[in-house]
């Protein structure tokens, strides 16, 4: 017998199936290490961009602190003596820790020797543009001048590049951050932060360079970061390619079930044609137990009509006979009506009535307090104020409560007392509805059963019926409401089950 077509294209899906899953683990892994680079990129950035705005703030500060001392010098400075002894220059350094001298020159007197020709060339320069001017640059070092020319005196600052850097704001880590900072002009440099060296090992390279704010003091500064491959995301790749791996195995495994699935239908098929002979079975005894009846009342009507019939009627023995068909008549309405129960919903939309949700919960709680004393379980309750009224059906809305307070308790008896949480919520739900909630901190409901809970005769408790739930359901959408299960929530509301019933506003 040959094989089915199905059977025949079994070994052709994984082929195609595994070139795909690689393509997709390729292109999955690639964009993550496009990501993780862009991350680091834009963090680059945002890093370059505070340090040239804090390097930038300290040397205008440079500038200011210069500004300030012309101002602030005495009208004339040509006494022999130079400053005064309330003069303000020998306290600069100790308020401002990157200045390490503060030198003047007057009308009689001139700039220290070994420094002369290159402050009084500053000095020039600054006399020329009306800014301060650098001098005596040591950039390996991190030191220089800088020189405001003024009247009656001239100043110059001695400044200390390491101790103008704002390592309390400093946004990395100056001993191990990856990122390389400098200050450069020309050739020289400043190295501000070593970060990493660069390597053959190396992936990507980032630069940031951009000058200064401040036109007295030209220096550039000089970001550089490589990007190591060490950097990249290895994990999550290889979590995506084990995710897509998963999934194409699961995608392989739903495939032979889709096929096992068509060999289940026609198996199904057939069970069909067995439940139709079930059904076949059950309609002969159905007609076997109003056949009786309805035979007997056959039977006593033609006889009452033979009997009424006659020349003479025999009327006591015809209505005899009619009283026998009254009651095999009945025999069978009461057989119909027996069945008819079975199947059919109570009618409780024409029976509701305004009751108001809050006694009616309490009500509950009431009938169930040696219940919740035996459980050592104190209600938490959550009633929003002002509630309207709902529209329901007294008794069938005190079955539901009292199920699902039940169902709470019998899942509370899982858990340590000490964990045992019941939290009933009254609050509106959405334009002219109200809703009822009862939460547990129980076990909770598995995943696999919350989509078959409020099917007959399933239960997810040791000897349950399963019929709890389902006529609760049936209760509620019988008089207009709406019982479901809640979404399962995260953190500690995660625990348990909740179940909400939504009842509509008795209008006024």
């Amino acid at each position: 017998m040959p094989n089915p077509a199905w059977r025949r294209a079994i070994p052709a899906l994984p082929l195609r199936s595994l070139l795909l899953w690689v393509l997709v683990a390729c292109a999955g892994a690639g964009w993550l290490a496009a990501a993780r680079l862009q991350q680091l990129h834009a963090a680059f950035e945002t890093d370059a961009r505070i340090v040239h705005r804090l390097l930038s703030q300290r040397v205008v500060q440079h500038d200011a602190i210069m500004a300030t001392l012309a101002l602030l010098q005495p009208s004339s400075a040509d006494g022999p003596s130079g400053p005064s002894a309330a003069s303000p220059l020998p306290r600069l350094p100790s308020v401002y820790p990157q200045i390490l001298a503060v030198l003047q020159r007057t009308a009689h007197t001139d700039w220290p020797p070994g420094l002369r020709d290159e402050l009084a060339a500053a000095e020039a320069a600054s006399r020329r543009t009306g800014h301060a001017a650098m001098a005596a640059l040591n950039l390996p070092a991190g030191r220089y001048y800088l020189v405001l020319a003024a009247a009656p005196a001239s100043y110059a600052l001695h400044i200390d590049l390491r101790a103008t850097i704002p390592t309390d704001e400093w946004p990395m880590d100056l001993a191990d951050s990856p990122v390389r900072v400098t200050l450069e002009q020309g050739t020289d440099a400043f190295v501000v932060q070593p970060g990493r060296a660069h390597s053959g090992a190396e992936g990507r390279t980032y630069t940031f360079h951009k000058h200064l704010a401040a036109a007295s003091q030209p220096l550039d500064v000089v970001l550089q970061r490589s990007v190591g491959l060490h950097e990249l995301p290895w994990w999550g790749m290889l979590g995506w390619c084990l995710l897509t791996a998963a999934l194409w195995a699961a995608g392989h495994a739903l495939w032979r079930q889709r096929v096992a699935r068509q060999r289940a239908e026609e198996l199904l098929r057939l069970g069909q044609v067995a439940r139709l002979n079930t059904l076949g079975e059950l309609a002969a005894g159905m007609a076997h137990e109003l056949n009786q009846p309805l035979t007997a009342l056959l039977a006593s009507t033609q006889a009452a009509q033979r009997l009424l019939a006659e020349d003479r009627p025999e009327l006591p023995t015809a209505q005899t006979a009619m009283a026998r068909a009254v009651e095999q008549a009945r025999r069978a309405t009461a057989v119909v009506g027996r069945l008819r129960r079975l199947v059919e919903r109570p009618d409780l939309a024409g029976q509701a009535q305004p009751v108001a949700l809050p006694a009616a919960v309490h009500d509950a709680l009431h009938l169930l307090a040696p219940e919740l004393h035996q459980r050592g379980v104190a209600p938490e309750l959550d009633f929003a104020a002002d509630l309207p009224n709902v529209l329901a059906e007294p008794v069938a809305l005190q079955q539901i409560v009292h199920n699902l307070l039940m169902n709470a308790l019998q899942a509370l008896e899982q858990v340590p007392q000490a964990e045992r949480r019941l939290r009933i919520r009254l609050q509106p739900a959405g334009a002219g509805h109200v809703a009822l909630s009862v939460r547990d901190h129980g076990p909770g409901i598995p995943a696999e059963a919350r989509q078959r809970l409020f099917e007959p005769f399933f239960s997810t408790r040791s000897g349950g019926l399963g019929l709890g739930l389902t006529l609760c359901e049936s209760l509620a959408q019988a008089m207009g409401a709406q019982l479901a299960l809640a979404p399962e929530a995260t953190g500690d509301e995660g625990r348990g089950a909740e179940f909400v019933l939504t009842l509509p506003v008795a209008r006024p």
